[in-house]
């Protein structure tokens, strides 16, 4: 056993293993959702709401029943009896309210989109063709857009039975001294950011294939998820079924980043259309159909200053987030969460005496907005981040100094922040000098000046962040919601001495396959190719919580070594029975059990096996010959294990066209325990993409009436590679004591601060010439707009 925890001769953990199951993917050979079809199977297509708000006065679906293939026409009043509603609010979040909801708009449509009626039929096209058959009328009543406008006492409601006018949820986070420290301090910046929503678009779209069988009650839902546990809860639930008579089964997911989290109207009414009718029931929704349906993300409208001294120590904050979520809160964990990680990280790297947060969460009548990947993360980074840059620029402090001055101290850990966060071990000083180097910072200032001569406009932006990873059970349990906290492993040797482990948490692409594997090997001294890893199945994995919140390896890592641990105890049992020996004495390495004195002296795990699984008379009587071992694990230290790290930007605006060129993007993460290095370095680079995505790129565009005008790939940017620079990343490994692995989160560490140094940068670039931009994404007409170069 080595210092750390770790077995000795461990050497699979933090070795650079692809994934396994790429190559599968690569060949064709995964079972999406999507490629899946049944015996019988039924297809279906939504009728959906063209408007953003308004009262159904009448909605005739006979000549639709009546069109070829046409199996059925559901509306509200057919999944009433079948379907109970829900609402998404969380008991913690005191005080929030959120209108109930089925899954068919029953006599309101509260968005452009809202499902109204669902077409079961033989084919896509024969239910296509169907829906357009469909009389729908509606009274259109006002939609509510702005989120300001929503806050007024004189606003039209965006859902007439709400119970709270537009206010969703209000929250105050506040020490006693702020305003004395903001009326005493040597220095005040201040700046009112927007941040624009955006979605997923995600490789594979939402996908769900529902069986019920009406002989045993049973129903199984094949669904593009990361938490099947979640979703057979909900099913069972709210269709009246016992929860063991429901599967689950998302064993390849292309891609969520948290959208698929979500209960959504269109997946309950596919199951309960599946209850009712008793045959299989599959739904793929189209492009234009995500835009409308998909989660979106982000959405904040925050006013934010900073109070400093004059040697540039940063003294407070105090912040409002006005948060809009669409016309009610996703169900079961709530859009609320996104804005009350906002307020919660503002300022988290930095030693921070006092603070203000307040957060208002507004109905509005577009696409419900909810948790995506680093939720709330980029909003709170962006914003501390652009006022520290500020507050250095008016102290004519360099940027890398004002931080160093500023974050908490690697030697001063245990600590806290003004929001009440309590940080473990961080390594803000060590990130940060590590990053000074690796961009070679001072040649870079010294090429940007020279390049400024020229008219050639440059900018180095640098942003420090915070990552909340390995959730216990106060993120949601506290709250009512039934998501696990905690993680179930099986780990069993086979009798030819390979290893099989189910295991609750889930791969969307991410390589937990592949780490889980790289753990169970060295616990059993096995190469992790010899360790099959089963995920994303209720009936044949374990219950737990699966993946979100960057806790697949963290949690579901640390949950499959105890397993292989406990089984390799039990393996050295019946070898030391065999052996004569001392069970303490014998270590796993290599594929065999050997002597630690002499490894002349052992057995192969094969033989081992054998004679368990087949000679079980020849051992000693009494000795355990079980060779599966069951392990759940929840984290019990802190509430959260804090990953930490700095980015870093580096761009050329064009002054006369606005568009920027991304050049070159540093990363320096701490996520403790590096399983697997190059699968970090994937998370990191993915999770940069799509942070520079909604730095520059990303928005879903809505008219003062509620209409998405831009929901097509058509007229959607994304970020593409042609536009993506290259991106250097580097690590401090500080481990968790809370774990024996010592892994943290790295899903959303590249995601979280992307933005923010990308924000940071353009204005650096931009402020020679008297400009600067707080809104996102900095698209070219906004950077225009800024340099004055043309006006609305």
């Amino acid at each position: 056993m080595t210092a750390d925890g770790l077995r000795t001769g461990a050497h699979h953990v933090g070795t650079p293993l692809r994934r396994e199951n790429a190559r599968r993917h690569a060949a064709g050979r995964s079972r999406f959702t999507t490629d899946l079809t049944l015996p019988r199977m039924l297809h279906a297509a939504f009728v959906r709401s063209p408007l953003a708000h308004g009262r159904i006065t009448e909605l005739d679906v006979s000549e639709a029943r009546a069109a070829p293939g046409v199996h059925a026409v559901l509306t509200a009043e057919d999944l009433k009896n079948c379907c109970t509603p829900w609402r998404g609010t969380l008991d913690h979040f005191a005080g929030m309210s959120s209108v109930s909801q089925r899954p068919l708009a029953e006599e309101e449509v509260l968005w452009v989109g809202h499902p109204v009626a669902v077409i079961l039929a033989e084919s896509r096209a024969m239910a296509e063709d169907a829906s357009e058959l469909v009389f729908l009328e509606i009274e259109e009543l006002p939609a509510v857009a702005d989120p300001h406008a929503a806050l007024h006492p004189d606003s039209p409601k965006a859902a007439l039975d709400a119970e709270k006018g537009n206010l969703c949820f209000e929250t105050m986070l506040e020490t006693d001294a702020v305003d004395q420290v903001f009326a005493e301090a040597a220095l005040v910046v201040k700046e009112e950011f927007t941040f624009g929503r955006h979605t997923a678009v995600t490789l594979e779209p939402r996908a769900i294939l529902a069986d019920f069988d009406p002989s045993t009650r049973r129903l199984t839902v094949h669904q593009g998820t990361q938490t099947p546990y979640q979703f057979q809860d909900a099913f069972a639930r709210h269709l009246g079924l016992e929860q063991s008579n429901v599967r689950v089964i998302s064993p390849d997911v292309g891609g969520s980043f948290g959208m698929k989290l979500h209960v959504y109207h269109e997946e309950m009414a596919v199951a309960a259309a599946s209850v009712l009718h008793g045959r299989p029931v599959r739904y793929v929704p189209d492009r234009l159909e995500t835009f409308l349906s998909d989660i979106h993300a982000r959405d904040h409208r925050v006013t934010a200053r900073m109070a400093l001294d004059a040697e540039g120590h940063i003294l407070a904050m105090d912040v409002h987030d006005i948060a809009p979520i669409g016309p009610f809160s996703t169900y079961p964990r709530t859009s609320v969460a996104e804005g009350n990680q906002v307020v919660r990280l503002m300022g988290a790297p930095y030693r921070m005496p006092d603070y203000r947060g307040r957060l208002q969460v507004v109905f509005q009548n577009k696409v419900q907005t909810s948790q995506y990947r680093a939720v709330g993360h980029p909003i709170a980074c962006a914003v501390t981040e652009a006022l520290v840059d500020k507050a250095a620029v008016a102290l004519q402090v360099d940027p890398f100094a004002i931080r160093a001055a500023n974050v908490i101290r690697d030697d001063a850990y245990p600590a806290r922040s003004a929001t009440g966060f309590e940080f473990e071990s961080l390594s803000h000083e060590e990130c940060l000098g590590k990053l000074r180097a690796l961009m070679g910072y001072d040649a870079l200032r010294n090429e940007q000046g020279a390049l400024r001569a020229k008219g050639i406009h440059r900018g180095i932006g640098i942003a420090p962040f915070v990552e909340i990873t390995n959730p216990g059970a106060a993120f949601y349990g506290i709250g009512g919601a039934r998501i696990s906290a905690q993680d179930g492993a099986i780990v069993k040797l086979t009798p030819g001495g390979q290893a099989q482990v189910a295991i609750s948490v889930t791969e969307q692409g991410q390589g937990t396959e592949t780490i889980i594997a790289q753990i169970v090997a060295d616990e059993l001294g096995l190469n992790p190719a010899q360790v099959r890893v089963t995920t994303g199945d209720t009936e044949t994995t374990p219950s737990g919580g699966a993946t979100w919140a960057c806790r697949g390896a963290g949690i579901g890592g640390e949950t499959a070594l105890r397993a292989a641990r406990k089984l390799a105890d039990q393996i050295k049992v019946i070898c030391g029975a065999v052996l004569q020996k001392d069970s303490a004495s014998l270590r796993l390495s290599g594929g065999a059990v050997t002597s630690i004195d002499d490894p002349m002296v052992g057995m192969d795990l094969s033989e081992v096996a054998r004679i368990a699984y087949y000679r079980p008379d020849t051992l000693p009587a009494g000795i355990d010959t079980s060779l599966s071992v069951a392990h759940h694990f929840a984290p019990s230290g802190y509430p959260f294990d804090f990953t930490n790290g700095i980015q870093a930007s580096y761009v050329e605006v064009d002054t006369e066209t606005g568009i920027v060129r991304l050049l070159r993007h540093w990363v320096v993460e701490d996520c403790g325990r590096i399983i697997n290095p190059l699968l970090v370095d994937e998370q990191i680079r993915g999770g940069v993409v799509q942070g520079l995505g909604a730095a520059f790129f990303e928005e879903c565009l809505y008219d003062e009436g509620g209409q998405l005008t831009n929901g097509s790939m058509a007229d959607y940017l994304v970020p593409m590679p042609c536009e993506m620079p290259d991106i250097l990343i580097a690590h401090v490994e500080t481990p968790t004591r809370d774990t024996i692995l010592g892994a943290k989160g790295v899903g959303e560490a590249g995601t979280a601060a992307a933005s923010a140094a990308a924000m940071n940068a353009v204005n650096d670039a931009l402020r020679p010439l008297g400009a600067r931009i707080t809104q996102t994404p900095m698209t070219p007409l906004r950077i225009l707009r800024a340099l004055k170069t043309i006006t609305d």
